[in-house]
């Protein structure tokens, strides 16, 4: 029987805006509602899971710049942080980093109500105590002794590198994951609160370069923690599907047990709220010239629900060919209903949804701007 969890929001952050979908309790109707932001880039939206109120929005604006805007009141009114994410300033006759645009928002942890975390483009860690109202930047990364080895600066990939999946162990709030998309980069772990950190790649493979496993320089698209089982981490990375159980130091790639006519390529990793051998992938075309789209322009879901030793097709809804959809690292989420909902948006605006743990997909919403990310939440039932 469907649990008594209530009605879900998906929050639908696009090139151009924020959108918000209402659904119903049974997630049978939905509601669109916006824009917010119009003509503003919004690359991240997140509410709070320990207020249930706090609303932040990772913004890149045409006056403003980089910034994030905060609601209190679902998205009704909004206003500026104060003071957005920035790097510190470089001492005189040092050429100092400048935030190009606010790219991941991650709540801290339970017991540290008001902080949150933000990960920026070109790769920069910052962090806020009064919830999103000021932020300094997270000098142990950023100023961390490696970091010009960690990190490219401005370049590299289309729209700059990225750092993202910042993750909190819910055992531990000194215990911190992040992960850096570009031409150098990787996971990287903290367990003193993001003082000190160290690169966690082994076993990751990197093809675009000489030592196909080095110490650093893979590029992982996405990395989620679950919640329930937090020494279990997947990743999806522009070399393959991965799994790793702490305290191991080594990856596993599971994606070798995709279909090899699909590949293990793509962009979102998605978990069962309540399942840790369960996750979903939406793969892309990841050939030579890199056509980031469905496979052969048949578009499908992937699940495994035994750890990635195999993966099984979920294609019911979807357009059977001629469908070239491309999906981004944050636009792939999940609801903590029974059956878990599963949420996508494209890069060419369309909003899909399962509510049946991806056995059958419609959708929702058309004719979007092109959409960053989707996070889903429920409200109080």
């Amino acid at each position: 029987m469907p649990s008594e969890t209530g009605p879900v929001v998906l929050f639908v952050a696009t090139k151009k805006g924020l959108w918000l979908l209402h659904g119903d309790r049974k997630r049978r109707a939905w509601k669109l509602e916006g824009p917010h932001h119009l003509g503003h880039e919004l690359h991240h939206v997140v509410l709070d899971p320990r207020d249930g109120r706090t609303l932040l929005a990772a913004a890149k604006t045409g006056h403003l710049g980089p910034t994030v805007f905060r609601s209190l009141d679902l998205g009704k009114s909004w206003a500026e942080a104060k003071q957005p994410p920035a790097f510190r300033k470089a001492p005189e006759g040092e050429t100092g980093r400048a935030v190009d645009h606010v790219f991941w928002l991650t709540p801290g942890h339970a017991s540290q109500p008001g902080v949150w975390y933000a990960g920026s483009s070109p790769e920069g860690l910052f962090c806020t105590e009064d919830g999103g109202v000021t932020w300094e930047p997270v000098a142990g990364f950023n100023d961390h002794p490696k970091n010009a080895l960690w990190t490219q600066g401005p370049g590299g990939t289309p729209d700059g590198p990225k750092l993202h999946s910042i993750l909190v162990d819910p055992r531990d709030a000194q215990h911190l994951y992040l992960s850096i998309s570009g031409a150098m980069g990787g996971t990287f772990e903290s367990t003193d609160g993001g003082s000190d950190w160290r690169p966690l790649n082994g076993g990751v493979r990197c093809d675009f370069l000489p030592d196909p496993f080095p110490e650093i320089g893979q590029d992982p698209h996405c990395v989620q923690l679950h919640p329930l089982a937090p020494d279990v981490l997947y990743q999806q990375n522009h070399c393959g599907i991965y799994r790793i159980e702490r305290p191991s130091d080594r990856w596993e790639r599971i994606g070798d047990n995709m279909p090899k006519e699909v590949g293990d390529i793509g962009f979102p990793v998605t978990l069962h709220p309540r399942d840790p051998n369960t996750a979903w992938v939406f793969p892309m075309d990841g050939s030579q010239v890199w056509p980031r789209t469905s496979p052969d322009g048949k578009p499908a879901v992937y699940v495994t629900r035994d750890a990635g030793k195999s993966w099984t097709r979920q294609d019911r809804g979807f357009p059977r060919e001629q469908a070239w959809l491309s999906v981004r690292r944050q636009a792939m989420t999940a609801d903590a209903h029974d059956p878990v909902g599963l949420y996508f948006g494209t890069t060419g605006g369309e909003l899909w949804a399962s509510t049946d743990e991806g056995e059958r997909w419609e959708c929702l919403a058309r004719h979007l701007p092109m959409i960053y990310a989707v996070e889903a939440t429920e409200l109080a039932a």
